[in-house]
């Protein structure tokens, strides 16, 4: 299996008060927030899960509403873009073939036209939700981050079994396997991506969970996660049961899978930590 897999931050938030949002510092200390996107190298092309802020929203950050930018305080820093990153690493754009998201809220679907050439895969609900939201949707999806017609691809709740998830394949015919996994609740459609490596699988959970304690057995997270988290849901029972579901993913294959979520930078430095090791080894 020829593959390789990036660990990226495309978009740092500070919201107030890290006591809060961290469970630890000082209540006036801004906290942070990560927004993890991965970029898998396949004998295909180029993989990227989820896309995060964009070059757009920093050349108009008014687009992204002034609640997201008041209230999770986005740092739009133009080297955080996946973009970026990408022609970092020795890349360009058009190598990007597919886009799998998690969902289409503003801060993971940001990054889809700095890459028109890619299929952007999602689950159809989360596409119509996208496309025709409802009055408590609205302010979570910006029409503008898509505005340059992607090429949508639908998938639907279908087909196999993964660790007793529903699960369908992304995208047939690559190597490594990635599957679109339900994980209903945070909005009608999200997904988890899982991606088969050559270290075993890891599970892209996107916003089905926003504190790497939330998965535990005893779980915790901090209040003010915890709030946010049900001030954005909109299926809070779908959201709980699923949470329930990871937490029993996690302690029943005791570590032998990778699971992490979109916005906590300690799982995000831990798995960059991770891969420079394995590069250097």
């Amino acid at each position: 299996m020829s593959i390789r897999v990036h660990h990226l931050n495309c978009g740092t938030m500070c919201p107030y008060s890290r006591r809060l949002m961290a469970g630890q510092g000082s209540w006036l200390e801004a906290a942070e927030l990560c927004c993890h996107c991965l970029l898998i190298e396949t004998a295909q092309g180029l993989v990227l899960v989820d896309s995060g802020l964009g070059t757009d929203d920093i050349g108009d950050r008014a687009r992204l509403g002034r609640m997201f930018l008041a209230g999770v305080r986005p740092q739009l820093r133009e080297h955080e873009t996946a973009i970026a990153q990408v022609r970092a690493l020795g890349f360009a754009a058009a190598d990007v073939r597919h886009i799998v998201v998690t969902h289409l809220d503003l801060d993971h679907a940001g990054g889809l036209a700095d890459f028109p050439q890619a299929q952007v895969h999602v689950f159809d609900a989360e596409l119509e939700a996208a496309l025709a939201p409802r009055l408590r949707e609205k302010m979570r999806y910006k029409s503008a981050q898509w505005a340059h017609g992607p090429q949508w691809v639908r998938h639907r709740v279908e087909g196999e079994r993964w660790f007793g998830f529903e699960a369908i394949r992304a995208i047939p015919g690559l190597d490594p396997d990635v599957l679109l996994v339900p994980l209903a609740g945070h909005t009608r459609g999200h997904c988890g991506v899982a991606v088969n490596t050559p270290a075993g699988w890891m599970l892209h959970c996107g916003d089905a969970y926003f504190f790497r304690e939330e998965i535990d057995i005893p779980a915790r997270c901090p209040i003010s996660l915890m709030v946010l988290q049900c001030l954005v849901q909109i299926n809070g029972e779908q959201r709980l049961h699923n949470q329930r579901r990871l937490r029993q993913l996690k302690a029943g294959q005791g570590g032998r899978i990778d699971l992490f979520c979109s916005h906590d930078p300690v799982e995000l430095a831990a798995r960059v930590a991770g891969s420079r090791a394995e590069s250097t080894a």
